[in-house]
């Protein structure tokens, strides 16, 4: 089974991805703030994140930079999203994709299979 974290801090979206990735066979774990993402995927070791820009403590491209200098997490497939036009900051910190919200969340798995097959 593959492993996603969502890094994310809007409850709403993390309850509707959650239950869609669930449904379509994902374990799901959750940080909702930045500082809660290395902590939590020491523990639940994703395949992949699925990352917002918009966190309430740093944006997600902070906690890019971070994850691509931990030894565990360097490699792992980051996909990042947002609603504002962070493409190229996303991409040059580390982000393996970058999507627009909002994004039909039918895709993701498709995004997910094609990020873990070229790593």
């Amino acid at each position: 089974m593959t492993k996603v974290m969502i890094v994310d801090d809007d409850r709403n979206t993390v309850k509707l991805l959650q239950t869609l990735l669930e449904l379509d066979g994902y374990e799901v774990s959750i940080a909702p703030r930045g500082a809660d993402v290395i902590p939590n995927a020491e523990q639940s070791n994703p395949d992949i994140f699925l990352m917002d820009y918009h966190l309430a403590d740093m944006d997600g491209v902070d906690v890019i930079r971070k994850l691509r200098v931990h030894p565990t997490f360097a490699n792992t497939p980051i996909l990042m999203t947002s609603g504002l036009d962070v493409e190229d900051e996303a991409l040059e910190a580390g982000a393996n994709k970058f999507i627009v919200k909002p994004f039909e969340p039918g895709d993701l798995p498709i995004i997910f299979n094609s990020l873990l097959n070229a790593s």
